[in-house]
């Protein structure tokens, strides 16, 4: 399995601990470091989602639970997915997580920080697609579920399976608190699986995960 921008490893060391071969490709040094350090198990590797260091036809599966987002232009983030596309054998997964048009202006709501400062930063977030820092998260693109299907097939892949992660319960959760084992994080995990593939709910969930074969 390729883990692309997998970081120092959180995904790729379960992954490994699982069964799984896994080659993690991040674009910093350091995460790439701390990825051995910690799974000395995984091939790690410093490289470019955009540009990887690896053959066509080459792996079972490709992950890209990171890069999307951090690439603010439509054709960098096809790049991306062309290159998993190029890189994973055919009928293998290409599985990406990007982060939901919906998830800033909904998330400062749940802590009570949006005011007069930050609300027309959340609206103008909310209308490009592209996050400022201010709101407290770094420079990063948001999408709409649309936007994801567009490029996936932009890429050369089949339209992919959107699923919302967390589905429109997850404010509510973290503003009162909830753990796992309370009834309405139960309740809330039943909503988010009868609503994951819901096209009018989708983009309530702060992630949305998008799967398509190579």
């Amino acid at each position: 399995m390729l883990d692309v921008s997998g970081g120092p490893g959180a995904y790729a060391g379960w992954l490994a601990a699982a069964g799984h071969r896994v080659h993690l490709v991040d674009l910093v040094p350091a995460h790439v470091a701390a990825a051995r350090d910690a799974h000395p198990e995984i091939v790690a590797s410093v490289g470019d989602a955009r540009d990887l260091p690896l053959p066509d036809d080459s792996v079972d599966a490709t992950l890209l639970l990171g890069p999307l987002y951090h690439l603010t232009e439509r054709a960098d983030r096809v790049t991306a997915l062309r290159e998993a596309a190029r890189l994973t054998r055919p009928g293998g997964p290409v599985i990406a997580a990007v982060i939901s048009r919906n998830a800033a202006l909904m998330d400062l709501t749940r802590q009570g920080v949006v005011d007069e400062r930050t609300r027309p930063i959340l609206l103008a977030t909310y209308a490009s697609g592209v996050n400022d820092p201010e709101t407290g998260f770094t420079t990063a693109y948001f999408h709409r579920p649309e936007q994801v299907m567009d490029e996936f097939t932009a890429a050369g892949l089949p339209t992919p399976d959107l699923y919302g992660v967390e589905g429109p319960l997850w404010p509510l959760l973290d503003a009162l608190d909830v753990g796992p084992d309370d009834r309405l994080f139960r309740d809330a995990v039943d909503c988010a699986a009868a609503f994951e593939r819901d096209s009018a709910v989708i983009g309530a969930s702060s992630h949305l995960l998008a799967v398509a074969p190579a």
